[in-house]
């Protein structure tokens, strides 16, 4: 009870603040256009935004783009994610094979993915295809470098120790490295989360496959403003959802882990 009390407060103090943040963050939006600070025709206030929201809940092409958006973002993190704990297990376990590739993920990994937009239109025109070449190509680098760095930050002590119980391979990644790895394989799970969302609404955007994206496109092409500013706010709802549940899941699956106990201590 001593330590859980004051742990129980800050909790509640964080989340005030934060609700204090977000409703007067709320008051700017919807006097700031009111009050002619800003211009109705780029800002509408907020209660006109969450009118088109409401309206656009009520129609079923909004949650056929919902579902599409979800559907790409989906699909390609889980491509990214297979794709970057298959290279990246050996190439962080292998010293020559970490040497050989090196300079070929740090050419490849700056590269922006909306750089690949023509070439992804050249190859798969407009439908969910090429949404996903750059919702996978964006989200692989954030799996693939935290892969590696998981996996070349074993304990020394338990890699001996294998040694010493002379474990196989397949032994030495399931009982050593892949318990040492996972907090990163989460982590990297997590930023390709929010970087796979990006990509998936920005491909929507410019190439005009099915999704939120390109009903923002839409509203922005026919002058609906509010409607506008509400996909928007449903993207940004989207991937706040998406962040909490993978904080979760983290918090759920490395409950062992001492940096976890730690935070569920403090």
């Amino acid at each position: 009870m001593i330590l859980t009390s004051p742990v129980r407060g800050a909790g509640t103090s964080a989340t005030t603040l934060g609700a204090l943040g977000v409703a007067g963050l709320a008051v700017v939006l919807e006097l700031a256009p009111r009050l002619g600070l800003v211009s109705t025709v780029y800002l509408p206030p907020l209660t006109e935004v969450l009118g088109a929201l409401g309206a656009e809940a009520a129609s079923p092409v909004f949650w056929f783009s919902l579902y599409e958006t979800l559907r790409g973002w989906a699909i390609g993190l889980l491509l990214a994610v297979a794709g970057g704990i298959l290279l990246g297990v050996p190439i962080g376990l292998l010293p020559v094979v970490r040497q050989a590739t090196a300079s070929t993920v740090e050419f490849l990994r700056p590269i922006p993915s909306v750089a690949l937009v023509p070439l992804a239109v050249l190859l798969f025109g407009t439908d969910l295809r090429s949404t996903l070449l750059l919702v996978v190509y964006a989200a692989f680098w954030q799996v693939l470098v935290q892969v590696i760095a998981g996996v070349r930050d074993v304990d020394p002590v338990a890699r001996d120790t294998a040694t010493v119980f002379r474990l196989g391979a397949l032994a030495r990644v399931r009982h050593v490295v892949w318990p040492s790895a996972l907090p990163y394989v989460l982590t990297g799970v997590r930023l390709g989360a929010s970087v796979a969302l990006v990509l998936a609404v920005t491909g929507e955007l410019v190439i005009g496959s099915p999704g939120l994206g390109r009903q923002i496109a839409l509203a922005q092409s026919s002058g609906a403003v509010a409607t506008l500013y509400a996909l928007v706010l449903v993207t940004g709802l989207v991937g706040m959802l998406l962040n909490l549940v993978f904080r979760a899941v983290e918090r759920r699956v490395l409950a062992w882990h001492p940096a976890v106990r730690g935070d569920s201590v403090r």
